[in-house]
């Protein structure tokens, strides 16, 4: 009697790998939740000239719209993702989404520029369970196989997300008042939480923890002693901090002399945001397959090549400069973002959250700071302080390699020792 062939069938839930249904599902849902959370984030980043004309204020005052959201945000992440360990990684991006939206809907009705301050920093604190949260979901129901392509989705979500935020405001202002401009941006956001909410597969790994302050303290502790996430942590803050600040004045100086473009005109520009949406795709896979220092360690210079192009007074070259950087920053943040969720293999939304309260907290500090050289030096004053941030988010790079011996080409492997 012929032997029969037995096939093993796996006992439990699997992680949804690229290719399935679930994958497909959970990463076209973390791109509604991207798009609705950067939409929110910066839709008054193209809006700040025309705040600057309706309230009589400077660069630095006005780009308050934007430091103070994502300032809020940044020390919002940890009780956010605290709190998703408690009631569920999905449950709290759907509340974040949904209360972010209906304050984006009130912001156009502010009597005065303190009240749109104040709904911008709240917007801010709902916004936060959105990033907090999305590293951590995607870590935990992804297998590690399909991670880095899984993480490349969501941030091309992201930047399509920057992208409508910023061109939609631009050319809405154009035709209407910048109050029209948010409402419209703030309908974007609330049909980004829509496809979250529709798409989002149940969560097949989370298991509920008590809300414990002190475990949480105690976990973010044993990241920050981690050698590798702590250089993370800071990459993360020299990435968004020159990024927030090339996208905050730039329009100030395409509207200025010698170019004086119109608002919907300088909007234009943020169409290169689909450079980040193509680049973060794929450096999501060649970290998969390269490594991670490799991709990280030839984004930054990439985006240090691109921020030069925009110094001389020639519109091509800016243009070509900004997709250059934009692309490079995207394809660094993917790879750093998907590192710190691979290096913590237990209690990833302690892990993310840091990262991301080091990303957003260098947007803020960094954006500011970068408008006060604005209004002392110029775009070349505004180009040298970032290119200072990316090189030492360079040296940060380089350190890790030295440091834990990973060689460049091959595929990153953290043991669970090291995280301990």
């Amino acid at each position: 009697m012929p032997a029969r062939s037995m096939v093993v069938m796996p006992h439990g839930p699997v992680a949804h790998q690229a290719g399935t249904r679930g994958y497909r599902r959970m990463t076209a849902a973390l791109c509604g939740a991207g798009l609705a959370s950067f939409a929110a984030m910066y839709c008054s980043q193209a809006l700040l000239p025309a705040l600057s004309a309706h309230y009589r204020i400077g660069p630095a005052t006005a780009a308050l719209t934007v430091s103070l959201t994502t300032g809020a945000l940044a020390l919002s992440i940890i009780p956010a993702s605290v709190l998703s360990e408690r009631y569920g990684r999905i449950r709290v991006m759907l509340i974040s989404g949904v209360a972010s939206s209906v304050i984006g809907l009130l912001l156009p009705f502010s009597p005065s520029l303190g009240v749109l301050l104040f709904g911008r920093a709240a917007q801010g604190v709902a916004l936060a369970g959105i990033p907090a949260v999305a590293m951590a979901l995607l870590a935990e129901e992804v297998d590690a196989s399909s991670l880095g392509s899984a993480m490349g989705r969501y941030i091309a979500g992201t930047t399509i997300g920057g992208l409508a935020g910023r061109i939609v405001p631009s050319v809405v202002v154009q035709v209407g008042t910048w109050r029209v401009a948010l409402l419209a941006c703030s309908l974007i956001t609330l049909a980004g939480t829509a496809v979250f909410a529709v798409l989002v597969p149940r969560s097949r790994f989370f298991t509920p923890k008590p809300a414990s302050v002190r475990a949480a303290l105690r976990n973010l502790a044993g990241h920050l002693r981690n050698p590798v996430l702590a250089k993370l942590f800071a990459v993360g803050f020299v990435l968004m901090g020159g990024f927030v600040t090339v996208y905050n004045y730039l329009g100030y100086r395409l509207a200025a002399r010698p170019f004086g473009l119109a608002p919907s005109v300088v909007g234009l520009l943020f169409l290169l945001y689909l450079v980040g949406t193509g680049t973060s795709v794929v450096a999501g896979r060649l970290a998969d397959r390269r490594g991670r220092p490799l991709v990280l360690g030839a984004a930054l210079p990439i985006a240090v090549a691109g921020l030069l192009l925009t110094v001389p007074a020639t519109l091509a070259a800016i243009v070509a400069g900004v997709g250059v950087f934009t692309g490079g920053f995207f394809a660094a943040h993917t790879v750093a973002s998907g590192w710190v969720g691979a290096v913590a293999q237990r209690d990833r939304a302690e892990a993310s959250a840091l990262y991301l309260f080091s990303y957003y907290l260098g947007g803020s500090v960094a954006g500011a700071f970068g408008g006060v050289l604005y209004g002392v030096g110029g775009w070349s004053a505004t180009v040298c302080f970032v290119v200072v941030l990316l090189m030492a988010g360079a040296a940060l790079v380089a350190l890790l390699v030295r440091d834990n011996g990973f060689r460049i080409g091959r595929r990153v492997v953290t043991s669970v020792a090291s995280v301990k």
